[in-house]
């Protein structure tokens, strides 16, 4: 690997790069070339976006989705917990030369990625569990259940039993669930999507290990399944930018990526309304960070950024993990 620290003259950032450089390096021998850079043409020739930028072999891990403009400025990083700092952390190091996607959420202090695209995922805080009154869990848990097992959508027949426990009609209940967004109807009252299932193609299948083959309405739904049926799932999905196929496959709760450097690109539209409309289609799996980054500039209406495999797992455990938990 060759690893290049591009900064301006005396920065005060750049010793500081390279001290964490090599403690990120954990005592492999790499040698660490610092470049001087004094002009805005230099800059944009060595794809400096500010003083000190790190690049591995060529590519800056930590560049900003959407890209940003070469500069020789100061450059601030901003870590996991939200601080900035003039330099990236010793952990952001060690995942990026580890080959592992940084989260950049966190490292470019964009919250619209755990605010705004996450409240709308969550139900701005209130999550996917439906309540039990009404008997909108009972339903809802019916529909749940009924995609895992078939990999298709229920009849609303088939869910007069679990709503009759609270009085009430399926359709009835399937109205309500669907205002409130745990699941959306078309325009007939069919169920069209369940999250994290949808009834029509999407670019990610699942196939679970007791279960069915199932469509899942993003790539954060398709990682929750996982946690919310507690089974193992194999994950296929493609990269929209290269075409290339994206799998993860979960094995009593842990996942392995291919390829290893897949990450997720957590997005949402302007406009307001259900998840399904807002966010889903951007929420996607993309073999590398360049993909992902690519995809964004084509994309300036969706607002969002690239996360890790970690932190996407993250997300989708927290979301549906706990949708089929009691009754």
């Amino acid at each position: 690997m060759r690893i290049t620290v591009l900064t301006v003259p005396d920065c005060p950032n750049a010793p500081v790069a390279r001290e964490r450089i090599a403690a990120a390096l954990d005592g492999r021998t790499v040698d660490v070339e610092l470049v001087e850079v004094r002009e805005e043409a230099d800059a944009a020739r060595w794809g400096m976006t500010g003083s000190p930028t790190v690049l591995l072999d060529g590519v800056d891990p930590f560049a900003v989705a959407g890209g940003a403009a070469p500069s020789v400025s100061c450059r601030l990083y901003r870590d996991a917990d939200g601080r900035t700092d003039g330099a990236p952390s010793v952990q952001a190091l060690r995942q990026a030369l580890a080959g592992g996607s940084v989260d950049l959420c966190a490292a470019t202090g964009e919250d619209c990625c755990d605010s705004d695209v996450l409240d709308l995922v969550g139900r701005g805080g209130r999550g996917r569990r439906a309540p039990a009154e009404g008997g909108l869990r009972a339903v809802h848990q019916a529909v749940l259940r009924h995609f895992a097992a078939t990999g298709s959508a229920p009849e609303p027949a088939v869910l007069e039993a679990a709503a009759a426990t609270a009085g009430r009609m399926a359709g009835e209940v399937l109205a309500e669930l669907d205002r409130e967004d745990f699941l959306t109807l078309d325009g007939d009252g069919q169920i069209r999507a369940a999250y994290p299932f949808s009834a029509v193609a999407t670019p990610h299948r699942v196939r679970i290990a007791d279960g069915a083959e199932a469509w899942s309405m993003c790539a954060i739904d398709a990682l929750g399944i996982a946690a919310m049926l507690d089974q193992d799932v194999v994950i296929s999905s493609v990269d929209p930018v290269t075409a290339e196929p994206v799998t993860v496959t979960v094995t009593g709760g842990a996942a392995v990526w291919r390829p290893a450097g897949a990450v997720v690109f957590v997005g949402r539209r302007g406009h307001e309304g259900p998840a399904a409309a807002v966010c889903c289609d951007a929420l996607n799996f993309f073999a590398s960070d360049a993909s992902a980054r690519i995809w964004a500039e084509e994309h300036p209406q969706v607002k969002g950024g690239i996360v890790s495999q970690a932190r996407a797992e993250e997300i989708g455990r927290d979301t549906f993990g706990p949708l089929l938990r009691g009754n």
